[in-house]
């Protein structure tokens, strides 16, 4: 039975970093099984993670001078909540993993403790039909799975408020800014050799689709999420797109050139991108659900589309419009 330390390293802590800004962030996982945090016995109760890296190391820190066992379940390196989304944190894999790990034979007691945020994956029901093991939802965040342990497994009405603070969203923009940079490498090397054989390579007017595309970025992955709860309406493609707009008006007064097709690829484009950048985070939030999202992305891509094509026809135009004075 492998005993893990509740001690993280300097390499955990890097890999974190590492993780947060999205480098190697899919390969980020521990093997699943059971493992044991100090020195558990047959009746210490048995807490359930994700084999993503950063959750299985914040539970073990959590755990730190207890007796528990960990039982790490195959979600492939992907964190609870979004785990109990896709399926891979659920009744399939939990049965596999309970059967697969002889917890039966290891403890005395029947009852394995679930992160609240794994319910939606799981169903308690049948996996006690299957195993005979109560499935016990604990608590939301993990720094409170302690007290919920001191308080005999009882979770108080804070334990299981979600919150989604400034400092939680602002956690999120380094992974996805790095994404969304690297979708967008393509794009600007299309973009800047298309400028740069109209204006030249070294002219200002080469880098303006850049800048706005760039805009459109840093709107929709960073000041979306920062100014989330004072931008209107539910929707985050609307969100994003407010947020664009107010990036273009400051661009535009900034800019100032008087080119009146620059300035509408200006306000079709960065908000358009900034628009598809925020949905990124409708799945990191407390505020969505699946069925919403679909139907939001439904809706808002086509529209998002077109203002891009527009955007950069206008753009286009104005680099053509020269050639025919």
């Amino acid at each position: 039975m492998p005993v893990i330390s509740s001690t993280l390293r300097f390499r955990d802590r890097a890999g974190a970093w590492k993780a947060r800004w999205g480098i190697g962030r899919m390969s980020y996982l521990v093997p699943p099984g059971l493992y044991a945090i100090g020195t558990p016995g047959p009746a210490d109760p048995v807490a359930v993670t994700a084999n993503y890296k950063m959750s299985y190391d914040l539970v073990r820190q959590a755990m730190a001078g207890r007796d528990i066992w960990l039982l790490v379940l195959e979600t492939y390196g992907i964190n609870v909540w979004c785990a109990a989304g896709k399926g891979t944190f659920g009744t399939g894999e939990l049965v596999r993993r309970l059967e697969a790990s002889g917890l039966a034979r290891v403890v005395t007691h029947r009852t394995i403790l679930l992160p609240l945020l794994g319910a939606p994956g799981v169903k308690a029901q049948e996996v006690r039909q299957r195993t005979g093991f109560t499935a016990r939802f604990t608590t939301i965040r993990i720094e409170d799975l302690p007290l919920y342990l001191d308080n005999g497994q009882k979770a108080t009405p804070a334990m299981g408020e979600l919150t989604f603070t400034a400092g939680e969203r602002l956690v999120l923009v380094p992974v996805e800014l790095v994404s969304a940079l690297k979708v967008s490498l393509p794009i600007l090397a299309v973009l800047y050799l298309l400028a740069g054989m109209a204006y030249g390579f070294t002219a200002p007017a080469a880098f303006f689709p850049l800048v706005v595309w760039l805009g459109g970025v840093i709107a929709g992955a960073v000041v979306t999420p920062v100014l989330l709860p004072w931008l209107p309406t539910p929707s985050f493609a609307v969100k994003g797109a407010l947020a664009g707009l107010l990036l273009a008006l400051l661009f535009a007064g900034l800019s100032a050139t008087g080119r009146r097709l620059e300035s509408a690829a200006l306000f079709l484009v960065l908000p358009a991108v900034s628009a598809f950048f925020s949905l990124n985070f409708t799945g990191s939030t407390p505020f969505t659900s699946r069925s919403g999202v679909k139907k939001e992305m439904r809706i808002s891509l086509p529209l998002m589309a077109v203002a891009v094509l527009a955007g950069v026809a206008a753009w286009v135009a104005g680099m053509l419009a020269p050639l025919y004075h």
